[in-house]
């Protein structure tokens, strides 16, 4: 399991370093995509052991985990998303980002990224058709959201 979200990180940190100058941003979420009811349970079965769920949403449940080490930081959020046919994806990871006002007006327009505006907090998305992963960057961070430093 750990191993996995450390490939969803690696993968979507290359995404974001091929599309953007953010090479140092630090990633603050990982969101695995289940493919199917037996995986979202497996995965639940394993995120449980790894942490706590401190918000269950429409879409799966929110993990706070023990500090996972990966090649962007440590990751301590972690959701595991339900099957869903329109995210055929391994998953996603989030990634602070310093000037998120800066970022938005540079990248937005560019190819692959689009604005998601949620009631709390917006992100960018970064997708790549060939990708079996996708890169957000979220303002305010979720880690920093749920006070999770």
């Amino acid at each position: 399991m750990k191993k996995f979200v450390q490939e969803i990180v690696r993968k979507s940190r290359a995404l974001k370093d091929k599309h953007t100058s953010e090479k140092d941003a630090r990633v603050n979420y990982v969101c695995i995509f289940c493919q199917n009811d037996e995986k979202f349970h497996e995965l639940l079965d394993l995120s449980k052991k790894m942490g706590k769920i401190i918000e269950e949403t429409p879409t799966g449940p929110l993990f706070h985990i023990k500090p996972l080490g990966t090649i962007a930081g440590k990751l301590q959020l972690l959701k595991i998303r339900k099957p869903d046919e329109k995210r055929p994806e391994l998953g996603d990871a989030d990634f602070t980002i310093k000037n998120y006002s800066e970022f938005k007006k540079k990248y937005l327009s560019k190819k692959g990224f689009k604005l998601i505006i949620r009631e709390k907090f917006e992100m960018i998305e970064l997708l790549e058709p060939e990708s079996d992963v996708l890169a957000y960057f979220s303002n305010p961070p979720l880690d920093e959201q749920f006070g999770i430093n």
